[in-house]
């Protein structure tokens, strides 16, 4: 299966340890694609579906001789893929195969909540750093004031991607932020920073817990673009009206388009070129609002950021809005698993019916 790119997967353990192993794991890896495809919400949900649909089952490789696993199975495997990052590796194969060669006008920057059902995290204990005695009064002329501790913005571009992403924290607790009429909204979980292409390609993801505020992580998400694709524009809201921001993203070559937060003084317009290409920005949008609403985002029912990543990213291969995403290497099956969604139908063809009859045995016979 092009999907899985067996070369990431580990060996000598776990459930691929041989051929047939291997090719139960693909299996299982496109029973997890529809999943999210058809926002089925419980595994149990999951397996009752590839036994009434024939089409389906067959698609993901358990046709009318094969026996479906058990849902112990599915937990088993789903543990495996999450401990081992499959879907992500997955996920770069695919952009590597396929987009990386293609020049993009714009990556749109934004995060979105993640509720997860899951106590948070009690907050790590400090050190107190020992307290050093100032002195009363105001300094002599000439004496120098304490220099301040580094910002992590100011750090982030002297480090690696993977020392940046070390870095934020992961762990369940409560995040807070305004929503699009300026209500506060409280969740428990995570929040899940996204890099949305030209055609609502979701090009990188990074997930942190939910009281990173979105300027943490725009560096790291850059520089993980910046390894995959390559893009003219960085488009970003006020929330990540930061100089250090606009700096990198300069120094890596990109014009960033940031929408001037009202708290740092006066605010500078859009010219109206700027304007236009900024309003390019609701793909980041839409691709937030399908994983929810359309792809499994708001069924999360495992716990750690390792399996809720993974669950995550099966939606974002399913929610994957780019003909030639698909015509270039994507599955197959996923293909026509997208085909059966109102979304995926007129993203790709513009029909409004589910493929049907000749057509769904086609793709049956091509796997």
């Amino acid at each position: 299966m092009y999907l899985l790119q067996w070369r990431y997967l580990r060996t000598g353990s776990g459930i691929w340890e041989d051929a047939v192993h291997r090719t139960l794991t693909e299996f299982l890896f496109r029973a997890f694609v529809a999943k999210a495809v058809f926002n089925i919400s419980q595994t149990s949900g999951l397996i009752l579906r590839l036994k009434a649909d024939k089409t389906l089952g067959a698609l993901c490789g358990y046709d009318s001789g094969s026996q479906l696993p058990s849902e112990s199975t599915f937990s088993r495997a789903f543990a495996d893929f999450a401990r081992d990052g499959i879907a992500q590796k997955v996920h770069v194969a695919l952009i590597e195969a396929t987009v990386k060669d293609k020049l993009f006008g714009h990556a749109s920057m934004d995060a979105t909540a993640i509720d997860a059902r899951e106590k948070p995290s009690p907050e790590p204990k400090r050190e107190a750093a020992p307290k050093v005695k100032a002195k009363r009064g105001r300094r002599k002329k000439g004496e120098q004031a304490p220099v301040p501790d580094p910002k992590r913005i100011d750090l982030q571009p002297l480090r690696s991607l993977e020392e940046n992403i070390a870095d934020l924290p992961v762990l369940c607790d409560i995040g807070s932020k305004s929503d699009s009429k300026g209500h506060a909204m409280h969740w428990i979980g995570y929040k899940l920073h996204l890099c949305v292409l030209d055609g609502d390609i979701p090009g990188a993801a990074i997930l942190t817990s939910a009281s990173l505020h979105d300027s943490q992580s725009a560096i790291p998400i850059m520089q993980m673009t910046d390894r995959r694709v390559t893009h003219l524009y960085d488009l970003m809201d006020a929330a990540y009206d930061a100089e250090g921001i606009r700096a990198f993203s300069q120094a890596q070559g990109q014009v960033p388009l940031i929408d001037a937060n009202a708290r740092r003084g006066q605010k500078t317009p859009f010219s109206p070129a700027q304007k236009a290409r900024y309003a390019q920005r609701s793909s980041v949008e839409r691709v937030n609002s399908a994983l929810k609403d359309s792809y499994g985002a708001r069924f999360i029912r495992v716990w750690g950021v390792a399996k809720v990543m993974t669950h995550l990213m099966f939606g974002a291969y399913g929610g994957t809005d780019c003909p030639a995403h698909v015509l270039t290497g994507l599955n197959t099956a996923v293909f026509w698993l997208q085909m059966q969604t109102r979304w995926g139908r007129r993203a790709l063809t513009g029909r409004k019916q589910p493929i049907q009859g000749a057509g769904a045995r086609v793709c049956a016979q091509i796997l």
